[in-house]
């Protein structure tokens, strides 16, 4: 069976990201300069390479670090399925004080197998990874060869606990920064990791 490759990249920085303050589906955000600036060094190094679709969460700040790809023509599918977890009472609030201790108990209790535990209006990793699915499947039966994934970090962290068969209560260990990259490949229906958290493309970057 020939193989196929997904490219899996974070969106670029936010100035909630450089703000510290939490970042869910909630809020839709475009990147700062520093992001557009992220955005462009990926575009630069990647500009030829012949990805056959790029696939984007609903929210701005996804498309808008894979926009030069769009813009090229590239297929552009946006997933609503790839959106962020949901921090619900935490979106857009600082993790400080008060806050900050109910934001470390929540990553905590998923630390401990509590994968179905969330904060009021929010969603639990498991619910994250169920809405997930469908878009794997989409990975796993279509034709194209080569997918560019622009997404979110904790729904990231998601994602490959569910590509690579690893536990939930474990998604910590695959780390993140903003428009870094993962590359795996899709061959006789499993996931192999190639490549994590590279940001070789952005060494020139501020």
């Amino acid at each position: 069976m020939t193989s196929k490759k997904i490219y899996l990249i974070r969106h670029g920085q936010t100035e909630f990201n450089r703000l510290g303050i939490v970042q869910g589906s909630g809020v839709d955000a475009s990147l700062n300069d520093t992001g557009r600036q992220q955005a462009e060094l990926f575009w630069k190094r990647y500009q030829d390479y012949p990805f056959d679709v790029v696939y984007t969460s609903a929210l701005k700040r996804s498309i808008e670090s894979v926009q030069s790809f769009i813009d090229r023509g590239v297929p552009h599918r946006s997933r609503p399925q790839l959106n962020e977890i949901s921090w619900g009472e935490m979106d857009g609030k600082a993790a400080t004080g008060s806050d900050k201790n109910q934001y470390w108990d929540l990553i905590d209790q998923w630390k401990k197998g509590n994968i179905n535990y969330s904060l009021w209006g929010g969603e639990s990793p498991a619910l994250v990874q169920q809405r997930q699915l469908d878009v794997i499947q989409e990975w796993k039966t279509g034709e194209e060869k080569a997918v560019l994934v622009c997404m979110h970090g904790r729904a990231i962290r998601i994602l490959l606990s569910t590509l690579l068969q690893t536990p939930l209560q474990a998604m910590d260990q695959y780390e993140h920064s903003n428009l870094c990259l993962y590359v795996l490949e899709l061959k006789d229906g499993k996931f192999r990791l190639e490549i994590a958290n590279d940001v070789a493309h952005m060494r020139s970057s501020v």
